[in-house]
């Protein structure tokens, strides 16, 4: 008795409803996608192996380059305002309220804040930025901004407070900026570091092999 034969069907398939699919979700990703932006100051972070991820909202993250150049950067818009009142009440500097505002990084002495905050964007980086002072233990600036800040945050949950230091850095910098957080009783502060694996066979490598979490 013969093989029965099957009806051969085709093996083709229509994509033309996948690649309109397809295209609508990559138009969507490409006009949704936020890039971040370019970092003011170039800063190399040293290398470590801590896994806990600095938080990209509600922080206060002062900036040390390699030259020894501080720098200061925060986020939340209606601090800043209170900040700035502050600091034109106290110091009559005359800066300008919503130029202040629109700005997430300062780095310049208080005699110069008001021109520096009303410069175009693409000025307000690069190694030719002054600073915030800090070298002078009797005027070192960062201790009456993190004054300032902490007096915003009065009465509410204070916002991360975090510090990024270029791996180039000399200690008396570093110093300085411990001293201003000693001086407005900032004792709890998150370094931030470039990430990378822990050396084979360590303690921590084989923590990390068996899938446990090392306590922060």
């Amino acid at each position: 008795m013969g093989r029965a034969k099957l009806p051969r069907k085709s093996t083709s398939v229509d994509m033309t409803a996948m690649c309109d699919v397809t295209f609508l979700l990559l138009s969507f990703f490409i006009l949704t996608t936020k890039f971040k932006p370019s970092e003011a100051v170039a800063v190399t972070t040293p290398k470590s192996v801590a896994a806990k991820v600095a938080p990209e909202k509600d922080y206060v993250m002062v900036i040390l380059d390699k030259d020894g150049k501080v720098f200061l950067e925060m986020d939340d818009v209606e601090k800043k305002e209170q900040i700035v009142n502050a600091l034109n009440a106290t110091r009559n500097l005359g800066i300008n309220v919503q130029a202040f505002k629109k700005a997430t990084f300062y780095g310049a002495p208080f005699t110069g804040l008001a021109s520096f905050v009303t410069l175009p964007e693409d000025q307000r980086k690069g190694n030719r930025l002054p600073g915030i002072p800090v070298q002078d233990t009797a005027n070192n600036e960062l201790t009456s901004w993190m004054r300032v800040v902490k007096d915003a945050y009065m009465g509410q949950k204070e916002p991360a407070f975090l510090l990024k230091g270029d791996n180039m850095a000399k200690f008396p910098a570093f110093k300085a900026i411990i001293d201003a957080f000693k001086k407005n009783d900032i004792l709890k502060f998150q370094m931030i570091t470039t990430p990378e694996p822990a050396p084979v066979g360590t303690d921590l490598w084989k923590m990390n092999q068996s899938g446990q979490k090392r306590e922060e």
